[in-house]
């Protein structure tokens, strides 16, 4: 499928999303049952805690940065939502979790302590995302500084159409940027790389992962959020080196696989906050980066990891604009302690 042919496809999701369409699915209806057929056998194996899984989520709540406390100066608040790759289900330690490389990565670059919260939950789909929205504004007073958002590949295997997947989080990033929050959201991963899903399913499941994915980053983006695509974190890299990149169970990443992705996400964090370098704001032709109809960015986005999409004109010659960048990628190193006074993670 051509970058233009996954463009119109994820507009086609999107606006259904949008305009109440409830019908538009990712690939034909038996072939995403193949895929969920193969993809459940694989979670069996998850829960049957094959080779030394990790049976519970860490916590990894709790502030990080201590050291760069300043008098009156509040540490950021940082709030991670979605399923168990949100969640870091897969690891031992809370400091290999996404939100705690996350946090330690955030801390570092601000030169500011930063309190983490993690309300994602282990299986959820984009509408549990309901459940999960309150909970991060449930103290008014305290709105996270930013949210970040990973969710989608339980809404492919669960087989949710995709225009109520995307309807659901387009709502939560709503919510969030009307709260106030800064939301990144790291779309729907590659399910064509987990290891018990063989040839022709793992292209059906690729092609409806970075369709789903590309549809997220439409309805996302247009309510204000950024996206980074998770989807070549689980493909190439994951592919080439699965013995490193995925956690005991070969479903989950593993801590070097978490530490991949929060090196992916983490720039777009700063971003979002405007703590990132301003020479780095600029698009590089060299690097392919520049102004595209938002559509065409989340198309080509879905196909190559760490890509960004945000916002940029709300109107075009084709509809709205976004700013898609290929941001270099900075080592992210696991938290050498454990966070000063942990809260509840809720996961």
């Amino acid at each position: 499928m051509t970058s233009m042919s996954r463009a119109r496809v994820a507009r086609r999701i999107a606006a259904g999303a949008a305009y109440g369409g409830g019908g538009i699915g990712l690939v034909g209806a038996a072939a995403v049952g193949l895929v969920l057929a193969e993809v459940q056998f694989a979670k069996r194996q998850v829960r049957g805690g094959g080779r030394g899984s990790a049976p519970h989520v860490p916590n990894a709540g709790g502030l990080y940065g201590l050291g760069y406390s300043t008098p009156g100066e509040p540490p950021l608040r940082l709030t991670m939502l979605g399923d168990s790759t949100a969640a870091g289900q897969g690891v031992h330690r809370g400091g290999q979790t996404p939100g705690a490389l996350l946090a330690s990565g955030l801390a570092a670059v601000a030169e500011r302590p930063v309190l983490l919260r993690n309300v994602a939950l282990p299986g959820a789909c984009s509408d549990d995302l309901d459940r999960q929205v309150p909970l991060a504004l449930a103290d008014c007073d305290q709105v996270p500084d930013v949210c970040v958002i990973m969710i989608g590949a339980n809404d492919v295997t669960h087989r949710m159409p995709a225009t109520r997947s995307v309807r659901h989080l387009s709502a939560a990033v709503r919510r969030l940027r009307t709260a106030g929050a800064e939301v990144v959201v790291g779309t729907c991963p590659d399910l064509g790389t987990i290891e018990p899903v063989q040839q022709p399913l793992r292209w059906l499941a690729r092609r409806a992962s970075r369709q789903l994915a590309a549809a997220q980053t439409i309805g996302a983006v247009e309510q204000g959020g950024r996206t980074v695509s998770l989807g070549d974190l689980l493909g190439p890299e994951f592919e080439a080196n699965p013995r490193e990149l995925f956690g005991p169970d070969n479903y989950h990443p593993s801590a070097e696989g978490y530490a991949t992705a929060a090196m992916a996400v983490l720039p777009t964090v700063c971003a979002a906050l405007g703590l990132w370098p301003a020479d780095e704001e600029r698009p590089d032709a060299a690097r392919r980066e520049g102004f595209l109809p938002v559509a065409r960015a989340a198309a080509e986005a879905a196909a190559e990891a760490g890509t960004e999409v945000t916002a940029a004109m709300p109107t075009g010659p084709r509809g709205p604009w976004a700013l898609l960048k290929r941001r270099r990628r900075r080592r992210v190193q696991e938290p050498d302690a454990a966070p000063s006074s942990p809260s509840a993670s809720g996961v």
